[in-house]
């Protein structure tokens, strides 16, 4: 049997290791990622930072990075969990063993979402003609993320660096979500 696991394309592979450039507003592919979406309540959250690696954050809205792995925290009891696409085995089993018998979920959605890397001066600007949040330095800095719309679309938006955010973006909406982008970078050229 043919095993299409390793054949799978997503919907930004055509563009990937490419970046449309422009001194303003950069926008590039971020290579694919291990991505878990974990379910638990708060004071399990140390145990889980511990074998993830990464202190899971204690404010809402924020996230926190570690070495090439960052927990991004999405509501009262859910966090975005990324790292190394090879080392989602890993994670997994790590997280299961600490979990113990505490009640919890952990799912795997590493091929649920794609994610966009915009950066650059005005890449809150960019973002901001599809996107309603302030994104100033004070209402939304360096570690926010969130979940919100651009467009039609919703996006889960992570303040990376001070001119530098990251979109993760549904499969289906990557392209619409690339040339929404692209077309509104084309303002700053």
């Amino acid at each position: 049997m043919l095993d299409l696991s390793t054949a799978r394309q997503g919907p930004l592979d055509l563009l990937a290791g490419t970046t449309d450039r422009c001194a303003e507003a950069e926008l590039s592919v971020v290579p694919p990622r291990a991505k878990f979406v974990l379910r638990c309540r708060p004071d399990a959250t140390a145990v889980v930072g511990k074998a993830f690696g990464v202190p899971l954050p204690d404010t809402a809205c924020r996230s926190a990075i570690s070495g090439n792995r960052a927990a991004l925290w999405l509501g009262p009891d859910e966090w975005i969990l990324i790292a190394a696409q090879e080392d989602a085995g890993a994670i997994a089993g790590q997280l299961l063993l600490a979990f113990g018998d505490t009640p919890h979920s952990l799912v795997d959605v590493s091929n649920r979402s794609v994610a966009i890397r915009v950066k650059g001066r005005q890449a809150a600007a960019l973002i901001n003609h599809g996107c309603p949040l302030d994104l100033s330095p004070v209402a939304f800095p360096v570690g926010t993320c969130t979940r919100t719309l651009f467009e039609k679309a919703q996006i889960v938006l992570w303040r990376v660096d001070e001119d530098m955010y990251q979109l993760e973006i549904e499969r289906s909406f990557a392209i619409y979500v690339w040339h929404v982008l692209a077309e509104a970078r084309g303002t700053f050229i």
